[in-house]
């Protein structure tokens, strides 16, 4: 009798497994549907990309596109849309950047970038010997004594072997984030510094530069054909190769700007949240499309797909457009800032800033190999279909990441689509609408849609 009661409760379980596991895989198929087929996200983009266009924090599109994206909210009906204040840098480019290459009578114009929180050069620029390095560490080998007065050429490429391109990104970027603070200690300057990408073209690729507590001096990017050039004129030189770059940047008073938040209110608990997000703001030199307009729309498409299948969810769930990521993280911050102060409880936050291109799962920051492995045992079988079933440990994002010191008990999510083809577009005058296919940001909304709907339904404590 025993031996037949505890048979019968293990089929129960069993059965209530297997029924809520369909409820869930119907749920998703039909959330996949209303994005792939009546999906909104790509002619928002358009609209983003095209009418507004670049969106640096601080500039007149970043207002813009604030009060657009409040607007797009607002039209779809969501529960609540506002806006949440924050002070953010303004920093412009000025007029087109100048540089040439001059090595014995060769005189060879290169294409290339100020960096973001650049100083600009004197009106007639600067002309310099141009030592390359492949390292920080080289500049302390060499001390004042062989860098005072020149120009720094750092060109340590992608490392290759990476299979994730974020990761080559992230092992080459000090050069580009640290590296002309470091250069200016020993008295150059200038710096130059080679795109941060695998592809070999003429793009210049740009990014923030921080300082800090250094003399800030000019900074810049080169294309990696540039690079490439540079690197073989200082190789084979009998003599000095010389550097002549002008730029025009300035830093004008901070701004005052906006997160831009709409929600979904819980229906059992709305002091619970899940978030969503990407940064409204973008590098100037094109329309900020794969960085990250394709993160934001995404975000709002997920609120929307709720919103047209009827779905009342147990948590609020909120979109944010989240503002000054590329130089300077404020957005970020004053969110995590503001949840603290009203007392918000985060189960999890999702962040979108990888591109719109095809979806192949989430990676899941500061958890556990336990979490790992329970995560793709609940849910694995049911993204598996939708080829975005790679749950991993890993990064979540910059603007979600100020969340750990205020809600350490949230989840903190990335959202992983197919690196091979971001840094080709990353931070590049190429960043354009066109470069977005449309069948990729829709799968990808959907995806992340139907996890929102997962950590609803069924929590995220693994």
């Amino acid at each position: 009798m025993k031996f037949k009661s505890i048979l019968a409760a293990l089929i129960f379980s069993a059965g209530s497994f297997t029924a809520s596991a369909q409820t869930d895989s119907v749920y998703i198929r039909k959330i996949f549907d209303e994005a792939l087929v009546k999906g909104e996200c790509y002619q928002n983009l358009h609209y983003l990309c095209k009418n507004i266009g670049q969106r640096l924090s601080g500039s007149a599109n970043a207002h813009k596109a604030v009060e657009w994206t409040k607007k797009l909210m607002e039209d779809y009906g969501f529960d609540k849309v506002y806006l949440q204040e924050v002070s953010v840098p303004h920093w412009e480019r000025g007029a087109k950047e100048q540089g040439y290459i001059l090595a014995g009578k060769t005189k060879l114009p290169v294409a290339l970038a100020a960096l973001g929180m650049s100083v600009a050069t004197p009106a007639n620029g600067v002309t310099a010997e141009v030592i390359e390095l492949h390292s920080l560490k080289q500049l302390d080998s060499l001390g004042e004594a062989g860098i005072k007065g020149k120009i720094v050429f750092f060109n340590r490429p992608f490392d290759e072997r990476f299979i994730e391109q974020g990761t080559a990104y992230g092992t080459a970027g000090d050069q580009r984030n640290i590296g002309p603070g470091a250069a200016s200690k020993y008295g150059a300057v200038a710096v130059i510094v080679r795109s941060l990408t695998s592809a070999q073209n003429d793009y210049p690729h740009t990014g923030a530069t921080n300082y800090g507590k250094n003399k800030p001096i000019p900074a810049a990017a080169l294309s990696t054909i540039a690079a490439n050039q540079l690197s073989e004129l200082i190789r084979n030189a009998k003599t000095p190769v010389k550097f002549f770059l002008k730029t025009n940047c300035r830093t004008l008073p901070d701004a005052v700007s906006y997160n831009v938040v709409g929600e979904l209110t819980g229906t059992e608990n709305a002091k619970q949240v899940i978030t969503v997000g990407g940064h409204l703001d973008s590098w100037d030199l094109a329309e900020g499309a794969h960085d990250d307009g394709t993160g934001v729309m995404q975000s709002v498409e997920v609120v929307r797909v709720f919103k047209a299948l009827g779905y009342r969810p147990k948590h609020t769930i909120r979109t944010v457009m989240f503002m000054n990521e590329e130089n300077g993280g404020r957005g970020g911050a004053k969110y995590a800032e503001l949840a603290a102060q009203n007392k918000e409880e985060h189960l999890a936050a999702i962040e979108s800033d990888e591109g719109g291109f095809t979806p192949r799962g989430f990676s899941f920051d500061g958890v556990n190999g336990a979490f790992i492995k329970n995560i793709n045992a609940a849910w694995k079988s049911l993204l598996e279909p939708y080829e975005a079933d790679r749950l991993v440990e890993g990064g979540s994002g910059s603007d979600i990441g100020h969340l750990r010191g205020t809600m350490p008990s949230a989840v903190l999510i990335g959202f992983r689509p197919d690196s091979q083809r971001y840094f080709d577009i990353h931070h590049t005058p190429n960043d354009v609408f066109e470069n977005v296919n449309k069948r990729e940001l829709e799968l990808g909304a959907g995806t992340m849609a139907a996890l929102v709907y997962l950590i609803d339904q069924h929590g995220i404590k693994f």
